[in-house]
């Protein structure tokens, strides 16, 4: 398609390629020594007779390892997943025979480059992803590479261990990624690098040689000793002495002096010397509480110089964060930036007591110390999260790595910093420093426009000026993520050509092959080839969504996602929701990192090459489950419930559609249908003829296990419209929203929230439902005619938030049926009543959808500031009612809509008010509108819902009123579990007794 065609950008490698190993080009299809080209489907058909693992040389499988969380982008022949060790040696001398380079990866979170390739990825995270061992009292563990962090944190938290390093992506990050970048986290002023918490290694050199580094030269390749011993002195003078120097090989753990550790020397090498199998590692004593002191300071500057006079005090962390990162600044203490800084202790009143000691002696203007688990957690989510807030300035600008992890000596941070702020000013570039003030380590997004030839040019001119500072200050251009491709090219800045070429000796001692992550530290690639970005459409892309965060580019919108994967977590973490479907399936094309992948290989038309109509892409996108956890619980916002709706609307656009799209995704035009043919009765009785009901779901595309919910008799507007004349009121006139779930399959919740409304004093309207050419009613602006509204409603015309619509794609028709709706709430626009909309993905649809659908149209966001939820509307316009107290606990789960666009705090507000006492659950529910009901869609379904939902409910005590405000959460309840879930009006209708 024309729209997804790209422009290159002169100069710049954009065939996905680029360069490698000094600049020799590399397609993806042939060598990268230059040599004879590689058959991809002979290598292929090798590696799976030679290994037990998966082999993935499709388009999906490679499209998903093509980038990393670094502004770089190398297509590999295929990937990998190796069963255990074998897998790896068999792999390795398969790839060895073709000469085709090999690149380990774990979590895929990597800011360098380091975790791309042009030749096979091997994948760690589906198979050697165990805790091997535990042994508390030996406080050690022998882990596989691709086990997540958090496992192991989980299974040594018992026995009152951890291990120290902790990034912030420590819920989705490796071992052996960790061990590849020698990562640090937030803790490591008290527990130091993952270097200093090895013991040993097993590893494979690409010519298949194991061996297991430890100390005193245990484990070390033929040839390394010599090397070392030779160098004594180059290896005594030639590395900084600071806390967070990763940058190059740490040769300098060879020293007779730092027991000739191979084990440590091996850490932060990238995947460059050797393939890590197993490794053994320490564990070191957690603290039983901790305090948190929160320090404010004028500015990031006198933050900086005050964090290394902190250290005296053996906190755990001392970490920094400017007021650009803060979305809030509630509940902090005064100033323009924070010192965040972590005590432990035996006790709650001996972390509190180190803490106030700490606020005592710090200089800061000023302070306060937070004991509360809750609260704690919330200020270090903001930090973990600032990886992916800071990819956006605060006027919405895109930012970008590269310059993500500069360390210097913490003494000289604060002028390191000034020196920081002045060069971005110099180069008119922008971006908001963070990280590990403790430790003399910043983080930073800047930026960049790496889009265009001179903003590249201008990149490369910053980052040459920057290594150069850093160096003046006695630092290491990287702290904590390794050089990759973003700095190995830099390296001579810092270590001089002679050390650097001491590397390179020490890459053929390890790999004389040159096989190993080729392009990385050693003969780097240039630092401005491979940019991810090269590669998508330099014109807008043709798109039915108005995309306002992205300046109306798709290709904005895609490369949102800068691939720090919190969408990969495992578990469901409090609240959270995103990405029920990835944790369904443990699949990373069904993660919003992996579809966020498969959409930019279709805009850059390369690996994925019909657009548009990509299978690939369909079936990736197939089990997203449009639940928008991502819109709010990604750290920068993907949206992919909206990029989904807009590429079925593409993909289906004149083919045919599957059958689910006409029967669940034109729902309310079926449902009217029935209601006015006054055919429910019947269709409820011939649902429950078992032939009838499965031809009638297999022509539907309904999966056969699920039943077809029973269509109301009496639907709301009929009830409405029928029941008695309201006693008069003078309350305020608030508009109830007849979505189609409450309309025609619970109308129950319908009328319990009239009466609920009513109760509190407010005047209830349900909207006009006259054709547009109707006259509308005369009234007096706010109070404008309301019995005219009361009454507007025996048409034939009904308004519709089109969600079905939107969530099959069907966008020309949501459209349409938008632009009706608008016009029957004209008469409603023109008075300042509100919106009450019970379902809550009625009211995200309403709030998000509409607007970015009919951004022409200014009635759209006017309908939208308009909507309001129940809870909502009863603390904004009855904020002196008080519920009926019912004493009684609930359980259930929060709407996947609910959490993600409209917010629960009114919500936890009424329940209390209301006595209602308990939490409700994360996660998804599973169904999901259309979702669940879609043939080949129920397992998952099922899955999503046992997750969190189902559990709650069986572990709920007998009394418990079971909540569920959303008709996809109640029906699943009542499929999965026989529990009937009720909408929060119903709960409190009823204690309203008669």
């Amino acid at each position: 398609m024309r729209d997804l065609e790209h422009a290159a950008d002169g100069g710049t490698p954009a065939d996905g390629g680029g360069r490698s190993n000094g600049g020799r080009r590399t397609d993806g299809g042939g060598r990268s020594d230059g040599g004879t080209p590689v058959d991809p489907a002979r290598l292929a058909a090798e590696l799976r007779r030679a290994v037990r693992g998966e082999v993935g040389f499709d388009v999906t499988s490679r499209a998903l390892v093509t980038m990393d969380a670094s502004n770089y982008r190398r297509v590999p022949l295929g990937v990998v997943a190796p069963r255990d060790a074998d897998d790896v040696a068999a792999a390795l001398e398969v790839c060895r025979t073709h000469g085709v380079p090999v690149v380990p990866r774990g979590g895929g979170t990597s800011i360098a480059g380091q975790a791309t390739g042009t030749g096979v990825v091997l994948d760690f995270t589906r198979h050697l992803n165990r805790l091997v061992t535990l042994d508390p009292a030996a406080r050690t563990a022998v882990v596989q590479p691709g086990l997540v962090l958090d496992r192991l944190q989980e299974a040594a938290a018992p026995h009152g261990l951890r291990f120290g390093p902790d990034p912030s992506t420590h819920s989705r990050c490796t071992l052996g990624g960790m061990i590849a970048n020698n990562s640090c986290g937030s803790h490591s002023v008290a527990w130091g690098t993952t270097a200093d918490n090895v013991r040993a290694l097993t590893v494979l050199t690409a010519r298949g040689e194991r061996l297991h580094p430890g100390r005193d030269w245990a484990g070390a390749p033929d040839g390394l000793r010599a090397l070392a011993e030779g160098e004594l002195a180059r290896l005594r003078t030639g590395f900084p002495a600071l806390p967070r120097r990763i940058s190059g090989y740490a040769l300098d753990a060879l020293l007779p002096e730092h027991g000739a550790d191979v084990a440590r020397s091996f850490c932060g090498s990238e995947g460059t010397l050797g393939i890590l199998t197993e490794a053994v590692v320490d564990l070191v004593e957690a603290p039983k509480a901790r305090a948190l002191a929160v320090l404010g300071y004028a500015d990031e500057a006198a933050a900086a110089e005050a964090a290394a006079g902190l250290l005296p005090h053996r906190p755990l962390t001392v970490e920094g964060m400017a007021a650009d990162l803060v979305p809030s600044a509630t509940g902090l203490p005064r100033g323009g930036a924070w010192l965040f800084v972590e005590t432990g202790g035996a006790t709650g009143t001996e972390a509190r007591a180190r803490a106030a000691d700490i606020a005592r002696a710090a200089d800061a203007v000023d302070t306060a110390v937070v004991t509360d688990p809750a609260g704690q957690r919330a200020l270090w989510r903001i930090r973990e999260d600032a990886a992916g807030t800071a990819t956006r300035m605060p006027d919405g600008t895109e930012a970008w790595p590269g310059w993500e992890d500069c360390a210097v000596p913490p003494a000289r941070l604060g002028p390191y910093l000034r020196a920081f702020r002045a060069l971005l000013t110099t180069h008119g570039l922008r971006g908001a420093p963070y990280g590990h003030f403790g430790d003399g380590c910043i983080h930073v997004r800047i930026d960049f426009d790496l889009l265009t030839a001179p903003g590249v040019a201008r990149f490369r001119r910053f980052s040459e000026d920057l290594a150069d500072l850093v160096v003046a200050h006695g630092g290491s251009l990287s702290g904590e993520h390794g050089d990759g491709m973003a700095r190995a090219e830099l390296l001579p800045r810092m270590y001089g050509p002679d050390l650097v070429t001491l590397f390179a000796r020490a890459k053929a001692v390890w790999d004389p092959d040159g096989l190993l992550n080729p392009g990385v530290l050693v003969d780097p690639a240039p630092l401005d080839a491979d940019l991810r970005f090269a590669v998508l459409p330099r014109e807008p892309v043709d798109v039915a969504f108005g995309y306002p965060g992205d300046g109306g580019d798709f290709s904005a919108a895609v490369r949102r996602c800068v691939g720090v994967a919190k969408c990969r977590t495992t578990t469901a973490n409090g609240p959270a929701v995103m990405c029920p479907s990835f944790r369904a399936t443990g699949d990373e094309r069904h993660s919003t990192r992996g579809r966020a992948r498969l959409l930019h290989e279709m805009l850059a038309g390369e690996l994925v090459t019909d657009g548009w109509q990509s299978e690939e892409v369909r079936e990736a996108l197939d089990l997203c489950l449009s639940c928008k956890g991502c819109r709010s619980d990604c750290p920068v916002e993907v949206d992919m419930a909206t990029y989904k709706a807009e590429f079925l609307h593409h993909h289906y656009a004149g083919r045919r559609r599957p059958a689910a799209h006409h029967s669940m995704g034109r729902l309310p035009l079926w449902l009217t249908w029935t209601s006015r043919t006054r055919t429910a009765g019947l269709l409820n009785t011939l649902a429950r003829v078992r032939p009838l009901a499965a031809l009638a779901k297999h022509l539907g595309g309904i999966a056969p296990e699920r039943a077809i919910p029973r269509l109301a008799r009496r639907t709301f507007s009929t009830w409405w419209r029928g029941r008695p004349e309201p006693r008069p009121n003078d309350g305020e006139l608030v508009i109830l929203w007849p979505d189609t779930f409450t309309e025609h399959l619970s109308p129950s919740v319908g009328r319990a929230a009239v009466r609920v409304l009513e109760a509190a004093g407010l005047r209830v309207a349900l909207p006009p439902t006259l054709p547009p050419h109707v006259p509308r009613p005369v009234g007096d602006g706010h109070t404008r005619n309301p019995t005219a509204l009361l009454r507007l409603t025996t048409a034939r015309r009904r308004v519709c938030c089109g969600l079905t619509y939107v969530s099959t794609g069907q966008l020309d028709r949501a459209r349409t049926v938008l632009r009706r709706t608008l016009d029957l709430m004209e008469p409603v626009l023109d008075t300042d009543a509100p919106v009450v909309v019970l379902e809550p993905s009625c009211a995200a649809a309403l709030r998000t959808d509409l607007p970015e659908l009919l951004a022409d149209d200014p009635r759209a966001a006017r309908l939208a500031t308009r909507v309001l939820t129940f809870a909502e509307t009863l603390e904004r316009h009855a904020p002196d009612w008080r519920p009926p107290r019912l004493d009684r606990p609930v359980t259930g789960q929060t709407h996947c809509h609910q959490h993600a666009v409209l917010g629960d705090t009114p919500d936890r507000r009424l329940r209390e008010a209301a006595g209602l006492t308990g939490e409700l659950t994360g996660g998804c529910c599973g169904l999901a509108g259309n979702f669940g009901f879609e043939k080949g869609h129920f397992a998952i379904s099922r899955t999503c819902a046992e997750e969190q939902l189902l559990p709650a409910v069986r572990q709920a005590p007998p009394e418990a009123t079971v909540l569920a405000d959303g008709y996809s959460c109640r029906t699943q309840l009542t499929q999965l579990a026989g529990v009937r879930g009720r909408h929060l009006a119903e709960v409190l209708a009823e204690g309203l007794g008669d």
